[in-house]
């Protein structure tokens, strides 16, 4: 009997029997069982098979075109659910629903069965997954590589208040998006010494030895781009012992010490960023980037090999690295000591390849945030690598020495090597040294790192440095995530702005429009209404949609300024309670976000939130105008939600402190109204949608950096009426009555003098800002014109663009 070819996801059968196939005899069941985990385990087999025969031609075709390869690495990918992108991008969604309608499902109620993949912390990560969105769209032989933790980011709870972290298992019921790639497997070093000997021809030569090594399994995610048949990969990278246990030691009943080493290795894996408080902590998370750098070049070279030889002369050529900010760092001195110690390369020769190669991107503007590691915990956990990086920077403070002679201050600031009480690794000067490009990422952010933190290194390097504003995927955060607005704007103006954001420009004959408002509006309530589901849902809070909808989800952090908002919150519960309401707008304020485990401040601007919002709640004086909520567990798919049902957008970081935002963006996106600084992107949010539809307040950069000299905050709050009552209100004990103390940290943090935060500085601009968003809110007409506008100019912050300008400007040139 001749056997049938395997033909499934290509014409094997309809999607609808792909659909029973897998439900039935993949997974073996014959009925629902009261929830939707099968049947989402079976869609997403059916519509990964549909990905992976344009996977493996993508991959053929890349192999037979030998474009330059990109490798993008990031410590961080928060991917969110893979089954509602994929559908979108494949175009499934119809043929989807008429699947489900056999078991009586609706696509959505089958998508809330997966688990977002929480593989970062926020910004950061999301970006690094909307870029590879973008490159698969745009059709871009990059590969995305990072680590697959089993914990990911932490669930928030919260219990009286306050934050309360749980382990995100997100891994419980399997990924059926992956497939593990065995015969891929890398194997990474640690600990151990530099051994020096002479090879056969008598040359000097080193190697790594005594070392305690990890395996590195990677498992592999198809990133399908959007309707062009290009699918790319996300290898994301496990840690597992070389050996499963020393036997001898378990038979001899020594269980806990045979399965140590075991344990050690897997941990590296195990939770996404540590507590880095602790020593304990720092190891870990330095390990986690030392492993996926090295596993990650280990793959690229071994790539090159296979189909190359070890003939290197075009590997520049044909390949970049990506450093998704200062973590992969790593990957510069591996990259030397693979070519040199694995593969025999001079010096000279290897760092023409490595500088030729590695690109970094700048993630912040706080020099705090800039990583640096210990020497002496270098020293011992990766011996090698501090070998390398004392002659990267012995050569390269050589090359400053030569171009200022004599200038020691300079020398010293530009060190790789910090000195002082416990010498330090400078990560991103690490980064920059070893880079042939280095970029931020809105136009501010890069100024700011020319003229500030990166100011020597400008002036040595100026070509090096350049910008890329980040973008968001108009896929996920607009078509995706309001579907009904992704409609009307086909309608309207067509569908080839999914693909051409900037298409969206034409939206703007639309703002005057009352017909096309009115529709615009009526959409806009709606996603309200899932809006404020959804905080009932998960605060057991009312908002009423004929509110407006104020909102700031991020992580909590001072720069961000969390703080500043309950602050104004606390303002209008004063107003109303004095009978003050002239003018105002009736609001619900909504705060999401999650606080660093050790970030003991951010932790307590939580708990004030939460107690502020059970005092205004409560209160029946405030029904009418006041409500506030903080929503537990931000996370992607929440954020889905909430971008589309967000009247006011809250961006309000101290100026210059913001390196750029993506949430501005998404917000933008889908009408929502800024209320912001002349921060990161924010500047160029109010460029492109122009001043009259941004609502713009307080201190400059370069005004924050004045004001520190003579910042007074006490004489400030003495001189403003209003926000004397706010701090006479905080500090009296009114959100914490039986709670002595507990917000003195916060009030402390305000009166500083020393506060970089400027928390009181702008709080007068914010109020009047806040006043000016009132009035306009209650011209409904006057605010449709401009929520259409934001949305219709938002197509520069799609991250097409953005991967647009790094494929021309940074992955298709060298040094």
């Amino acid at each position: 009997m001749t056997k049938e070819p395997n033909t499934i996801g290509v014409n094997r059968g309809s999607l609808q029997d792909e659909l029973q196939n897998h439900f039935e005899l993949t997974l073996g069941r014959d009925g629902l069982d009261g929830s939707h985990h099968y049947l989402y385990n079976a869609l997403a087999l059916t519509v990964r098979d549909q990905l992976v025969a344009k996977w493996r031609q993508t991959r053929a075709r890349y192999k037979a075109e030998k474009p330059r390869r990109v490798n993008y690495l990031s410590l961080e990918f928060l991917m969110g659910r893979s089954l509602n992108n994929a559908v979108l991008n494949l175009d499934l969604e119809d043929k989807v629903r008429e699947a489900l309608k056999q078991y009586a499902c609706d696509l959505e109620e089958v998508e809330a069965a997966e688990m977002d993949a929480g593989l970062g912390n926020g910004g950061l990560g999301r970006l690094a997954a909307c870029f590879l969105d973008s490159c698969a769209s745009l059709e871009l032989p990059v590969t995305g590589y990072g680590i697959r933790y089993q914990y990911g980011m932490f669930h928030q709870k919260i219990k009286n208040g306050y934050q309360v972290e749980t382990p995100d298992h997100w891994l419980r019921n399997g990924n059926p998006w992956e497939f593990e790639s065995p015969e891929n497997t890398r194997r990474v070093q640690f600990f151990g010494r530099s051994e020096y000997y002479k090879d056969e021809k008598g040359r000097q030569k080193v190697r790594w030895v005594d070392s305690h090594d990890v395996l590195a399994v990677p498992y592999d995610m198809p990133v399908p781009g959007y309707r062009n048949d290009t699918v790319n990969t996300l290898r994301l990278w496990k840690a597992e012992a070389t050996d499963e246990f020393d036997l001898e030691e378990f038979n001899a009943g020594s269980y806990t010490d045979a399965v140590a080493e075991k344990n050690q290795a897997e941990q590296i894996t195990m939770v996404l960023y540590p507590n880095d408080v602790s020593e304990q902590g720092k190891v870990l998370r330095l390990r986690q980037q030392y492993f996926l750098a090295s596993a990650s070049l280990q793959d690229v070279i071994c790539r090159w090999v296979n189909r190359n030889g070890k003939d290197f002369t075009e590997f520049a050529e044909q390949n970049a690295f990506q450093l998704n900010d200062t973590h992969p760092t790593v990957a510069v001195p591996e990259l030397m000591r693979l070519l040199m110690d694995e593969y025999g390369f001079g010096w000279e020769q290897a760092w023409a390849i490595t500088t030729k190669t590695m690109a970094y991107t700048n993630h912040t503007l706080l020099p705090e945030a800039l990583e640096t590691w210990s020497v002496d915990l270098f020293s011992e956990l990766l011996p090698r690598l501090l070998d390398i990086i004392y002659e990267i920077n012995a050569r390269f403070l050589t090359e400053v020495a030569e171009r200022w002679p004599g200038d020691y201050d300079r020398q010293q600031r530009m060190s790789i090597i910090e000195e002082g009480h416990g010498r330090r690794i400078r990560m991103a000067h690490l980064a920059i040294v070893g880079s042939y490009s280095v970029n931020g990422v809105a136009a501010l952010h890069t100024d700011l790192l020319k003229r500030g933190l990166f100011a020597d290194f400008f002036q040595l390097w100026p070509e090096k440095f350049n910008n890329k504003t980040n973008g968001v995927t108009p896929r996920r955060w607009l078509a995706h995530c309001n579907p009904e607005l992704k409609d009307l704007i086909n309608e309207s103006i067509g569908d080839e702005w999914v693909h051409d954001h900037q298409q969206l420009s034409k939206l703007r004959a639309f703002a005057d429009d009352s017909a096309f408002a009115k529709k615009f509006l009526t959409i806009k309530t709606r996603n309200k209404k899932r809006l404020a589901q959804m905080v009932s849902e998960k605060c057991d809070v009312s908002f009423d949609t004929s509110m407006m909808f104020d909102v700031q989800v991020k992580r909590i952090h001072e720069y961000k300024r969390q703080l500043l908002n309950v602050l104004h919150v606390i303002h209008l519960y004063d107003r109303v309670r004095r009978g003050d309401t002239e003018g105002m707008q009736p609001r619900c304020v909504l705060f999401g976000g999650k606080a660093a485990p050790g970030y003991a401040l951010a932790k307590t601007f939580i708990k004030l939130i939460n107690n502020v919002a059970q005092v205004v709640n409560r209160d029946p004086q405030l029904q009418d105008w006041l409500k506030v909520a903080f929503l537990p567990d931000y996370c992607v798919t929440a954020m889905e939600t909430i971008c589309a049902g967000t009247d006011l957008s809250e961006q309000i970081s101290t100026a210059g402190k913001e390196a750029s935002g993506t949430g501005n963006m998404k917000f933008m996106m889908n009408g929502a109204v800024t209320i912001g600084t002349l921060d990161g992107a924010n500047i160029e949010i109010r460029e492109q949608v122009g001043d009259d539809n941004f609502f713009l307040f307080g201190l400059t950069a370069d005004g924050v950096e004045a004001m520190k000299g003579d910042y007074d905050p006490n004489r400030i709050i003495d001189e403003d009426p209003d926000l004397s009552r706010v701090m006479n209100l905080l500090e009296g004990g009114h959100f914490n009555l039986f709670e002595n103390g507990i917000f003195d940290p916060v009030s402390a943090s305000i009166r500083s003098a020393t506060d970089p935060w400027m928390t009181a500085a702008d709080f007068r601009s914010y109020i009047e800002a806040q006043q000016q968003v009132a009035e306009a809110y209650q011209n409904k007409q006057a605010w449709a014109r401009m929520s259409i506008l934001n949305t219709a100019c938002s197509g520069h912050f799609s991250s097409d663009r953005t991967i647009s300008e790094y494929r021309d400007d940074i992955w298709h040139k060298q040094a």
